[in-house]
């Protein structure tokens, strides 16, 4: 049987190879999502800005949330991640660390935000250990 964890956990696998394949290759990456259908398909969404090449990654983000909370309101997705990149502390510790940040969220109310703390050594992705915490739902907040 299907969850809402194991779909939303699709969705993270479908978004971590493009932040991976960016940082690898130009050491940063714009905020991407993913959507899942009430079919189960999976697609990814992005932000083009025809303005400029260099975006915030705020802008982006605050479009990405209204496009897929538009989406869940439509009843087009049951499952949202997007994912950025962030600057962290890291647990049980003072240390600072880059992070690749995924906040999923299922129609079915399972909300979490996982951070994957990296460095980046001679264009090779470093992974120290993973963490998750509940995320704060802004895609499905009319439910």
């Amino acid at each position: 049987m299907t969850t809402a964890k194991h779909e939303s956990e699709a969705l993270m696998n479908a978004v971590m190879p493009v932040a991976e394949k960016m940082l690898e290759q130009y050491g940063e990456f714009f905020p991407c999502g993913a959507y899942m259908t009430a079919e189960g398909a999976v697609a990814l969404i992005g932000v083009d800005d025809p303005e400029t090449d260099h975006p915030k990654s705020q802008d982006i983000l605050y479009v990405l949330r209204n496009s897929l909370r538009e989406m869940a309101d439509d009843n087009r997705c049951k499952a949202t991640a997007i994912v950025f990149d962030v600057t962290i502390v890291l647990p049980n510790s003072d240390s600072r660390s880059n992070a690749i940040q995924v906040c999923l969220e299922h129609v079915e109310g399972y909300c979490v935000d996982v951070f994957i703390p990296y460095e980046l050594v001679s264009q090779e992705l470093i992974y120290r250990e993973i963490f998750a915490q509940q995320g704060t739902q802004q895609i499905f907040t009319q439910r």
